[in-house]
């Protein structure tokens, strides 16, 4: 008896686990979506409701921005995204850190330039402060892929 009940809770244990991880992967998805959103709106609160202020925002040439200068260039249209394309994205949970990469398509109208395209691959990385996951850190590099 004492074995089918140690079993039976070791299985409810590990079910949970995965539900949790599951559960992790669904909203890191959401997160990274409304990221995808708001850096096209370029709707100041939208965007600082998913950072932390710790935010270190790589660029593929190579600059980095803090929280604020990241906010400011999509709020001010210094960094206009008119469309992004997310595909081939991965989530991977290390306890309260999420591991996203993906490849980024979008066209681009920056302070009012002609439309330009960017192709790359980013990385992601996401804290679960509490019950919502922010973003912490991005790194992005030109790729050769294209749609």
């Amino acid at each position: 008896m004492i074995k089918k009940l140690i079993f039976a809770t070791t299985f409810l244990m590990a079910l949970s686990v995965f539900g949790q991880k599951k559960n992790d992967k669904d909203a890191v998805s959401d997160a990274a979506e409304k990221l995808r959103s708001a850096m096209i709106s370029g709707e100041k609160s939208a965007l600082e409701s998913l950072i932390l202020p710790e935010l270190t925002y790589g660029h593929s040439g190579g600059h980095i921005d803090d929280s604020a200068e990241f906010v400011d260039k999509l709020v001010s249209k210094k960094s206009d995204f008119v469309t992004i394309d997310i595909t081939d994205q991965t989530i991977n949970i290390v306890g309260n850190t999420a591991i996203v990469r993906h490849h980024f398509y979008a066209t681009t109208a920056d302070s009012g330039k002609a439309l330009g395209d960017v192709t790359l691959d980013v990385l992601l990385v996401w804290a679960k402060m509490k019950n919502d996951w922010k973003l912490l850190a991005r790194q992005a590099v030109k790729s050769e892929k294209k749609k």
